[in-house]
């Protein structure tokens, strides 16, 4: 049985006796235990931190670049080494826990670019031979508290960009599938990060809260559901910290009548199911504006039916379990909930046929098919509740303005997709529509690494969003600097106010 531990100060560390199962999704079992942080151990990795980051600050923009490259290239090497943990831990199949470790990746590689992403500017003669030109400074040791569906890109979403800025950063993952962290803790000291620069402190509630009122933390990146994201910001800036935590969602596809519906049954089932549903970006509302509903829905269902659901690590399944017992009851909750609020149960996965077993309510593990329900009631908890889980909700509308409203109507803004083939359409949807990230013909719009990932509304609280050019200037404080340099003819003494003459 595995033990997973901390790491702090370039070492593993056990810390105190108080631990937490990690199951196998798969099978139910228990696979291993993970210390959980006290207050203590936040404290050791704070003050490794705080130790080791005046030399990392005042190092080289071009060797920290390097540290950054090489971090990459050994975790392209041990790429499939880390997937494997994440199947293990989560349950997601092995081909997509490489595709998250692809995306991961994506962000350290826009950080190899640091020396580029933190050029300031510089005006000349802004008045009689003064200058003035603008820098960003690194902030300190920063934070990062993720969530279990990506134990590898979310902290690749914060960390690469944190440590090539010149901060030292603490990683408290989800103790539900820890292990990938330390993998990469280890990745990063064989690339040469000097030893306090990156932690990993596991835990549950009392590292959060330790996190969020340490006064040497100066700034917090979360990810995970509305209501801790909304604790987390509100705490944290309570503390006087930079936060920016991005909560919960609930995504809706309008597909017009003019869409492609083979395109639409594809990218639905694509990214309703993936990784089990557990993606703050899947789609969960298909909203089919008439006449398309019953062609579509006998489309999604036809695709569905087809879908190989079985153990993360088998090169046959497509869609793995669940990540614990309880989050899985919780999700099968909604099917009778949604049948007793007026909808239809057209796919049930409570009876799918687990690959090498029994049905998914009867195979031991956290089983879930791939469910849909049709004439899902605008407004029910089963369209408006984020389930988090392989439930793929119908709701049928008249026009593109029902569909419009029932998306700027919801409680969320985390990323929405419209399918047309008509242009005009499209760009009026994506100027109305209040949400940080739309797709048109794209199921799934999270930005590529050089832009940045966050959502309107209750899916963010805070003013900046992850990674891109606004991870840069989370991670950094801008200083502007006016100089003269005065030759031996200057005026002397002037007690008057320094105007631009």
């Amino acid at each position: 049985m595995k033990n997973v531990t901390h790491w702090i100060n370039g070492t593993p560390v056990e810390g105190t006796a108080r631990t937490s199962e990690i199951f196998n999704p798969a099978t139910g079992e228990v696979s291993g235990r993970v210390h959980l942080a006290s207050a203590a151990e936040v404290d050791a990795a704070v003050a490794a931190a705080v130790a080791a980051w005046p030399a990392w600050r005042d190092s080289s923009l071009v060797k920290r670049a390097q540290v950054l490259f090489r971090f990459r290239e050994l975790m392209y090497a041990h790429r499939d080494e880390l997937a494997a943990l994440i199947s293990a831990e989560h349950g997601k199949v092995h081909s997509d826990a490489l595709g998250e470790v692809a995306r991961g990746l994506e962000v350290v590689e826009f950080a190899c670019g640091i020396p580029h992403l933190l050029k300031g500017g510089f005006s000349e003669g802004v008045s009689t031979r003064v200058d003035s030109y603008s820098i960003r400074q690194p902030l300190g040791v920063v934070a990062g508290i993720t969530p279990f569906n990506f134990p590898a890109m979310v902290p690749m979403w914060m960390f690469p960009i944190a440590v090539a800025c010149g901060n030292a950063f603490v990683l408290k993952p989800s103790e539900r599938d820890p292990s990938a962290s330390l993998l990469m803790a280890r990745l990063w000291k064989e690339a040469g990060l000097p030893d306090g620069i990156f932690s990993v402190v596991q835990g549950d509630k009392e590292a959060v809260d330790r996190l969020l009122e340490h006064p040497d933390v100066k700034a917090v990146s979360f990810v995970g559901s509305t209501p801790i994201a909304r604790y987390v910001y509100e705490t944290g800036t309570s503390h006087g910290k930079r936060v920016q935590a991005l909560g919960g969602a609930k995504n809706h596809m309008l597909v017009l009548p003019d869409a492609d519906l083979d395109l639409v049954a594809d990218s639905a089932v694509s990214a309703g199911f993936g990784s089990a549903g557990e993606r703050c970006m899947a789609i969960s509302v298909v909203l089919a504006v008439d006449p398309v509903g019953d062609e579509l829905v006998g489309k999604i269902v036809e695709r569905v039916e087809k879908l190989v659901v079985g153990p993360g690590d088998d090169p046959k399944s497509e869609m793995g379990p669940l990540v614990t017992g309880v989050h899985r009851d919780k999700v099968a909750s909604y099917l009778d909930l949604g049948v007793a609020e007026g909808a239809t149960l057209v796919v049930d996965g409570r009876r799918t046929q687990v690959l090498g077993g029994t049905t998914a309510e009867e195979t031991p593990g956290f089983w879930l098919g791939p469910t849909v329900l049709d004439h899902v009631r605008p407004g029910s908890r089963v369209h408006t509740d984020e389930i988090f889980g392989p439930v793929l909700s119908i709701v049928r509308v008249s026009s593109y303005e029902e569909g419009l409203e029932l998306i700027n109507g919801g409680e969320y803004g985390n990323g929405t997709a419209i399918f047309t083939n008509d242009g005009g359409a499209a760009r009026r949807f994506q100027n109305e529509v209040e949400v940080g990230m739309v797709g048109i013909n794209v199921p799934i719009p999270v930005p590529m690494a050089f832009y940045s990932f966050g959502g309107w509304k209750a899916s963010l609280f805070g003013d900046t969003h992850v990674h891109g050019t606004e991870g840069v200037h989370f991670y950094t404080r801008g200083k502007v600097v006016t100089s003269r340099w005065l030759d031996p003819s200057h005026g002397g003494v002037n007690l008057g106010f320094p105007t631009n003459g």
